[in-house]
């Protein structure tokens, strides 16, 4: 049975593969995207996402079966807690009671292996608290002091700990929505195509992310992942965080961590 999914970040890199992974089968796609996609709109302030939330509920008719945040960036600036921890949180939380009208509604987000690194614990702790304005002013103290490598993984890391915090709520498990995370190695992508490129780069992700199983991977590899998660065979997962990552997670964490 065909249905109807809201996926964020669907012009480019995973979540253009699992757009068109859904279309293949037959599901109606709500892409979101900055630009070349069904719903055009910036995730990385208040206004984009209120417009985002209420265009997509509009093209859905008020029911959504899904809901996949893929949308994110990875530069050393303020944008990635704008746009991968509070572009995602508010974008869910705005599509939440859509979801809630579906016979089985999912959702997922797409986190990283990078939360699994050193962070910016202002930022997080601010991100969790949902204060934007205080978010982004330690955000701009990281970026200012040279230390902006740290503000991607600390946006990860903040949303995978939201998740974790309210996947078991009312309004989430609840209601009757998994909510769940992937977390991608590297994956070949625009957004690490300047990696592969500068060789001093490489070598830096090639030690921060080590993945000895079959080495990077192909978007289609992590769309196939969330594909899953927000299926209607999965009923009784929750709060978890998925490592997709050619075993990099198991390889920089001791065995004990679990």
């Amino acid at each position: 049975m065909a249905r109807t999914i809201a996926v964020s970040g669907s012009a480019s890199g995973i979540g253009e593969a699992l757009t068109a992974l859904l279309r293949d089968a037959g599901d109606t796609v709500i892409g979101i995207d900055l630009r070349g996609a069904d719903v055009c709109a910036d995730l990385s302030v208040p206004e984009g996402r209120a417009d985002a939330v209420a265009r997509t509920l509009e093209k859905a008719g008020g029911r959504l079966d899904a809901v996949v945040a893929c949308a994110g960036v990875s530069d050393f600036t303020i944008m990635p807690v704008k746009v991968n921890f509070f572009g995602v949180v508010e974008l869910l939380d705005g599509l939440r009671p859509a979801l809630a009208e579906a016979e089985a509604p999912r959702a997922a987000v797409v986190a990283s292996i990078s939360g699994t690194h050193p962070v910016d614990d202002d930022v997080v702790r601010a991100c969790l608290d949902l204060d934007e304005p205080a978010a982004i002013a330690a955000a701009t103290k990281v970026e200012e002091s040279g230390a902006g490598g740290r503000l991607y993984p600390s946006s990860k890391s903040a949303l995978a700990q939201w998740m974790r915090r309210v996947c078991t709520t009312p309004e989430w498990a609840g209601a009757g929505i998994p909510l769940n995370a992937i977390a991608p190695g590297v994956v070949k992508t625009a957004m690490t195509k300047p990696l592969f490129e500068d060789e001093a780069m490489f070598q830096i992700m090639n030690e921060a992310v080590p993945m000895p199983l079959n080495g990077y991977a192909d978007p289609e590899v992590i769309a196939e992942a969330l594909r899953w998660l927000v299926s209607p065979g999965n009923t009784h997962m929750t709060g978890q965080v998925i490592y997709v990552d050619g075993g990099a997670e198991a390889t920089l964490r001791e065995a004990s961590h679990f």
